[in-house]
């Protein structure tokens, strides 16, 4: 196995990306541009510098990355398509502990150079919008900013991390109204405590299938997948989305093995998409956001609400207050509703558990021991 070492910079400029290393930045360049020049205008240096940069790194590598026909346009060859397209899985799959590493680097130098700002730790279920709230968050106030320190994990982890005292809050989601013997039920709430927990409202957002552009194999539900046999990619267990897949199945009356691929996990949403767009499958189950930021299909099949649970004891210390108020703010609803498939839902309001997790029915259970106790 040939050994590449690329090094890596952590950059707030580095756009859509989280990291940025040169070489997959100059092959991106000249696949798009289809010149050396064009690429060396579009990256803001010079011919000279991204030629020959690019001549040592075939040296290095020892395998041309460009084909370098006179009076042609500038192309990929085999080789550094490969090499761009590895590179691309591996910052989707790691994307999740590279926007760790960046909270961590966050919440070290808030918590050092200014000693009124809030840090809040937030254990969550992979999700696009708490990326983008991060970053609101972190902009929105010049003194006592508040700071989130996001971890991404399974929703299972999360309220264990929570209940740990790992993490204040942490972020999990279900379907609208879920039944009393659903698989988030049985799933949830034996982590959950009346009295001891309190959700704050998010968003409400939509999961369905990730599919090519164009959805060639014509999926349009789960029935479909099984039956065409298409290749599908799965979220890791303990996640939410493989509880709300699980919960899909068997409301379709479907086997988990009647997907190929069930057993086959990537760790996010940005994972699943990435291996839909590069043809490594042929569908997953995420959320439109990821869907459409690379330019996939996305077929809607479920209503999510996505929520932040806390303990009772933490609902008034000031980090989770400057989370609540901060959730409430005019620009913030308008920055969720313009996420492609979100929408903010009693967003920073705190809940009745009863009215989010409804297997929780507490006045019927009174009036039911008050009947009992009747003489």
């Amino acid at each position: 196995m040939h050994r590449v070492q690329l090094h890596y910079t952590l950059s707030r400029d580095a756009g859509t990306a989280l990291i940025r290393n040169p070489l997959p930045e100059m092959l991106q360049a000249v696949a798009e541009q289809g010149s050396i020049s064009g690429a060396a205008r579009s990256l803001g240096l010079s011919y000279r510098h991204v030629w020959g940069a690019l001549k040592r790194w075939e040296d290095q590598l020892g395998g041309e990355l460009i084909i370098w026909g006179k009076g042609q346009s500038a192309q990929l060859s085999e080789f550094g398509s490969k090499l761009l397209w590895a590179e691309r899985q591996a910052q989707a799959r790691l994307a999740p502990q590279i926007a760790a590493l960046h909270a961590d680097l966050e919440r070290a130098f808030a918590v050092a150079f200014d000693p009124d700002a809030h840090v809040l730790t937030l254990y969550a279920s992979h999700d696009d919008a708490l990326g983008v709230l991060r970053s609101y968050a972190a902009a929105s106030g010049e003194a006592g900013a508040l700071h989130l320190d996001i971890r991404f994990t399974g929703s299972v982890d999360a309220i264990r991390a929570l209940n740990e005292g790992r993490c204040t809050i942490a972020g999990f989601h279900t379907l609208e109204q879920p039944a009393a013997g659903s698989v988030a039920a049985r799933t949830y709430r034996p982590l959950l405590q009346p009295g001891r927990h309190k959700i704050i409202g998010f968003a409400h957002r939509t999961q369905g299938l990730v599919v090519a552009p164009g959805n060639p194999l014509g999926l349009h539900s789960l029935a479909d997948v099984a039956r065409t046999g298409a290749r599908f990619v799965n979220r890791p267990l303990g996640s939410g989305t493989r509880v709300l897949l699980d919960e899909l199945l068997a409301q379709a009356g479907l086997a988990s093995g009647a997907l190929a691929g069930y057993d086959r996990d990537e760790p996010s949403h940005t994972a699943v998409a990435q291996a839909v767009a590069a043809g490594a499958a042929d569908v997953g189950l995420g959320i439109g956001l990821a869907a459409h930021a690379r330019g996939l299909g996305f077929v809607p099949l479920a209503q999510e609400r996505y929520h932040l649970a806390c303990l009772k004891d933490s609902l008034e210390q000031p980090a989770t207050r400057a989370l609540r108020t901060l959730l409430q703010t005019p620009e913030w609803l308008d920055q969720m509703s313009s996420l492609q498939g979100y929408a903010p839902l009693h967003c920073g309001e705190v809940l009745a558990m009863s009215r989010v997790l409804p297997w929780w029915q507490f006045a019927r259970r009174k009036t039911a021991t008050a009947t009992r106790k009747k003489p």
